[in-house]
């Protein structure tokens, strides 16, 4: 009973973590039909700013401990503005009606250049930005002990989901973004202004990796090459769930999450490689996803 209930809740917080970046890709994707490698140097930029911010604000020793929380969602609207409108208008713009594979290579490009910056940023030594995560201390369930920052994480990443949710169906903004994902040419006939909604889609899928990266900054160490591994596992969880679908990203999440969390306290010899083979297997028999949508071709 304790390792199913070990394996449930570590595989929520893992899942959580993993939605985070899968969210924001696939928000891009759907809209903008990019394949965006770049995602993970922003995540890495989300964690060093979020430490940067964290050590700057304790540091202080003056101020509130508990608003050092608000350093992480200000890290990530911070790497979503800046970062996010410069690869935007300063690259991509330039790329748009080119073959996805030509986008692929573009945005493999930008992770390359970025994860440099990050060094020349803020060098190679490791940031610690610990304070958040023991803050809010643990809390016991049956024989288990978890920090509470790990619950925190859960709920962040539940109410990014409703956010989102809600952004897209019960808004007027998120109708016309609809219209934009199924038909751009027909959105644009009708005067939908959608370069500006490109822009904002891609600046707030920015802002979804990097507070990935913000929120994690607390748990790890933040030293480069953070991001090669989160892009892998974002890619496997949209691949899972269905390019494109938002639905799919956060069930992708939950599937890699308990699958992983599961191959940890069973059998850990094999945790590296079970991410890939639930992958393998689903594309086996859904080669688009789980939950992708159907493909428009015009004839």
């Amino acid at each position: 009973m304790t390792k199913l209930l070990a394996i449930l809740i570590d595989g929520s917080i893992y899942a959580s973590w993993v939605f985070l970046m899968g969210l924001g890709m696939t928000l891009i994707y759907g809209v903008m039909k990019i394949l965006n490698i770049a995602h993970g140097s922003l995540y890495a930029l989300g964690a060093y700013m979020s430490a940067s911010l964290i050590g700057f604000y304790y540091a202080t020793g003056s101020l509130p401990p508990m608003l050092g929380y608000a350093m992480l969602p200000l890290a990530a609207v911070a790497v979503g503005l800046i970062a996010g409108l410069l690869i935007e208008r300063g690259v991509l713009r330039f790329m748009y009606g080119r073959d996805e594979v030509v986008m692929l290579l573009v945005t493999y490009s930008i992770f390359l250049i970025l994860e440099d910056a990050a060094k020349l940023i803020w060098g190679v030594d490791p940031y610690f930005a610990y304070q958040p995560y023991g803050l809010l201390g643990t809390v016991e369930i049956l024989d288990l002990i978890y920090p509470v920052y790990d619950f925190l994480l859960i709920a962040i990443s539940l109410g990014c989901a409703v956010f989102v949710w809600w952004g897209l169906n019960k808004t007027r903004v998120g109708k016309l973004l609809v219209a934009v994902i199924h038909d751009r040419e027909m959105s644009m006939a009708f005067g939908i202004n959608v370069k500006l909604f490109f822009t904002v889609t891609f600046i707030i899928g920015a802002a979804f990796g990097a507070l990935g990266g913000a929120v994690t900054a607390p748990k790890v160490s933040v030293v480069p090459g953070l991001g090669v591994e989160v892009i892998v596992l974002a890619f496997a969880v949209v691949v899972i769930g269905g390019l494109g679908s938002i639905e799919g990203a956060m069930i992708g999440s939950v599937i890699v999450g308990i699958v992983r969390a599961a191959a940890v306290h069973i059998l850990p010899e094999v945790e590296l490689f079970v991410i890939y083979g639930v992958m393998a297997l689903v594309l086996a028999f859904k080669p688009h996803g789980l939950f992708a949508g159907p493909e428009v071709r015009k004839i």
